[in-house]
């Protein structure tokens, strides 16, 4: 087997030390080839050795220009550093050269929302839940975003989607409920959602909150 897929295969099951060992061979073996110096990035990245990680990355990189998924790993420690903007210069660049996978796709929508910028994630995030229907995270952050740039049907429907497939999922419900609450003018059917939040998540602040703050408007309306 390739020594650089026998190395994953041993990541996955925690021999950290064994799957360096191959990583190593491969690159004294190949040193041409991207996919050895990406690998051993990742592990590095996996036990918060950033600096040489990204070593490695930008060393995939000079040794091929085209090597997408050296652009993937850099863009996911810049993300993991907070440094949202170089995050999302670098999933760009892996989608430019040629990264078409539902991960890509959410990561840059997901850099996007953390930049404040939701209109610009919403097709991102539309693309990963494509390429990937049954990614619950990649839809509910898809409902979100579009609410966040006042498309609210659509993000009713997404939302909608999510709990459909996951029924225990309460900040589906909560925005939801905000949904129904101010876009709809539906103060029923926005406390129905609020209401299974917490259900769902006692501590649920928010949508305690919403609940308070419903029960209050119709109290005055009564009076």
């Amino acid at each position: 087997m390739d020594k650089n897929l026998k190395g994953i295969e041993l990541l996955q099951e925690g021999k950290l030390e064994d799957a360096v060992k191959l990583f190593t061979e491969a690159i004294e073996e190949n040193p041409k080839d991207p996919v050895g110096y990406i690998n051993f990035g990742n592990v590095l990245m996996s036990v918060g050795d950033s600096d040489k990680a990204k070593s490695f990355f930008e060393r995939a990189i000079s040794v091929d220009e085209n090597a997408a998924a050296a652009y993937y790993s850099l863009g996911n420690l810049f993300f993991n550093e907070g440094d949202y903007d170089s995050a999302k210069s670098q999933f760009e660049k892996a989608v430019n050269k040629g990264m078409e996978n539902a991960d890509v796709y959410f990561m840059l929508g997901v850099s996007l929302v953390n930049l404040e910028q939701p209109k610009f994630a919403v097709p991102y995030l539309q693309r990963s839940v494509e390429l990937n229907e049954d990614d619950i995270e990649a839809r509910f952050q898809l409902g979100l975003s579009l609410a966040q740039a006042e498309a609210y049907e659509e993000s009713i429907g997404q939302l909608s989607k999510v709990i459909e497939k996951d029924p225990e999922h309460a900040d589906a419900y909560y925005n939801l409920g905000v949904a129904y609450a101010g876009y709809k003018d539906d103060a029923d059917k926005a406390l129905e959602y609020f209401n299974k939040a917490v259900d769902i998540q006692p501590d649920h602040m928010l949508a305690g909150y919403g609940i308070k703050m419903i029960e209050k408007m119709k109290n005055e309306k009564s009076e």
